[in-house]
């Protein structure tokens, strides 16, 4: 029988004379086990396999403006502007073209001093703050009626 020595030849030794050394033999040895280690080892990545599949749907791009860009649902936010209009029945203001919805928690002042929806003018200076509701809706949370106050924290 012969094994994998006989096969690469270790173990024997032969003479000068035109016979294997054993550097050869020590070559064809690791020549052997680089060999047997590819092939066991495999490829490092799998080979690309055909299928007879239809590819995958892709999703449907994001909501787009006119512009290209994915439109992008609006987050919480400061606002500021001249008060374009008052629904006292939906109970909103318009300030610019932007409309936010006023509820039970929304803090109102005027001029620095408590107000409600009735004491806004339009026309006159506005801001506050606003967050979406679980609807979608911009809620204000905080709206003031008029010009900022000036006394409050002024930096010196």
């Amino acid at each position: 029988m012969h094994g994998l020595a006989d096969l690469v030849g270790v173990g024997r030794m032969r003479t000068s004379n035109g016979q294997l050394s054993i550097m050869k033999n020590l070559l064809r040895w690791s020549a052997a086990v680089a060999l047997a280690a590819a092939v066991a080892g495999g490829p490092a990545t799998p080979l690309a396999q055909s299928t007879n599949q239809a590819p995958a749907e892709k999703k449907a791009p994001a909501a787009q403006t006119e512009g290209g860009k994915a439109a992008k649902k609006p987050g919480a936010h400061p606002f500021h502007g001249k008060l374009a209009a008052v629904n006292q029945v939906a109970k909103t203001i318009t300030v610019g073209k932007s409309t936010y919805q006023i509820t039970s928690e929304t803090r109102i002042k005027k001029d620095g001093k408590p107000a409600t929806l009735e004491d806004g003018v339009v026309g006159e200076p506005v801001s506050g703050y606003v967050k979406p509701d679980a609807q979608g809706k911009l809620a204000a949370t905080t709206v003031n009626f008029g010009a900022k106050p000036k006394g409050g924290s002024e930096k010196k």
